[in-house]
């Protein structure tokens, strides 16, 4: 797969506080990556430098293998962003919300009711926004991300705020943009939430990127070397990694064995352990 998206020694700072410092990563076309880190650590700062929005103090912010700072209007046709401070027209409706957008991208109007089905937002398409769900207008900001096909979608807490149902429609239309070939860089402070997206993560922290690799990687770099066998009799049995521990533990088991799990931390667990520092 082609890298899509590529940070080299980025670095950025506001007065004193230095938000990032020297960051490096690269974002192969069809990931979904997430950038985790808490409040503050430089999430959407590095979607800001991506997207233009941001000149660096020092290094190289690529999109389709172009610095950022040179692609203009080519830039703007191949992304999309989602974030926490994308704002709607409340006194328009759905539909016309859109409509704007389709206009200054001109891009079809016929594209807004297909991308309204997708995003579950067809029958409410004359309703005006000040009257919509914080989930609905979570899905029109979506829908309004997506209108022109973008190649990369830039997705800033996607689900914040939202209750479990909404954020259920917002995965479900992540999964589905990237079953259709959409790359996506996806912050989030929720673990979990990076878990069940996420191909790949890398965990941010007061500027610096701290590790990288896939959730199932990081879980098995930072298991304990134990493993826990439950029988049909509801016993539970001990041993490490190890062949030869785990072979003599199997042959004292007098019931079936149910299961055998090895002892994985979650990725909030792991990100403890990495930073010391609590999301």
């Amino acid at each position: 797969m082609n890298t899509i998206v590529e940070v080299r020694h980025g670095a950025i700072s506001f007065k004193e506080t230095k938000a990032l410092k020297d960051v490096s990563f690269s974002i192969k076309e069809g990931e979904i990556f997430g950038f985790l880190g808490p409040s503050g650590a430089g999430k959407t700062t590095t979607i800001k430098l991506l997207t233009n929005q941001l000149k660096p103090d020092h290094g190289t912010f690529l999109i389709l293998g172009k610095p950022v700072d040179e692609l203009q209007d080519e830039l703007y046709q191949n992304i999309g962003v989602l974030s926490d401070n994308s704002g709607l027209y409340e006194k328009l409706t759905v539909y016309e919300n859109l409509k704007i957008f389709a206009d200054l991208k001109k891009i079809s109007t016929s594209y807004i009711d297909e991308v309204l089905q997708k995003t579950g937002l067809y029958e409410a398409k004359k309703k005006k926004v000040e009257h919509l769900s914080k989930g609905m207008k979570q899905r029109l900001l979506f829908s309004r991300a997506i209108l022109h096909k973008p190649k990369i979608l830039f997705l800033d807490e996607p689900a914040s705020a939202l209750d479990p149902a909404s954020s259920e429609a917002v995965y479900e239309m992540i999964f589905e943009l990237n079953r259709q070939g959409t790359t996506i860089f996806l912050t989030t402070h929720n673990m979990s939430e990076a878990d069940l997206l996420c191909h790949r993560v890398a965990f941010l922290n007061e500027g610096e990127i701290k590790e990288m690799g896939s959730p199932d990687e990081l879980k098995l770099k930072y298991a304990k070397n134990e493993v826990v066998i439950l029988d049909d009799k509801g016993n539970k049995y001990h041993t490490t990694k190890d062949t030869a521990s785990l072979m003599k533990t199997l042959a004292t088991i007098q019931g079936n064995i149910l299961r055998i799990n090895s002892v994985e931390p979650d990725l909030k667990t792991i990100f403890l352990d990495v930073t010391g520092r609590e999301l």
